[in-house]
């Protein structure tokens, strides 16, 4: 694994980590100011996570040796 790679995947997994975190609170009674933002940050950053979850996955891919 490259470090370029290696760092894709550390940013992917924070973007997750935060976003089901965020996600999580809202099992909890908010302001509805709060839960908008809650849900609007947490699904943008869990789909963040996870499209760079794949594409450092497809870049270790393509910088393996054939």
């Amino acid at each position: 694994m490259t470090l370029q790679v290696a760092i894709m995947a550390a940013v992917a997994a924070a973007f997750t980590l935060a976003g089901a975190w965020l996600l999580l609170e809202l099992r909890h009674p908010q302001a509805p100011a709060r839960v908008y933002v809650y849900r609007m940050v947490g699904i943008m950053a869990v789909a963040a996570g996870v499209v760079l979850g794949f594409s450092a996955a497809a870049l270790q891919q393509w910088s393996a040796p054939s």
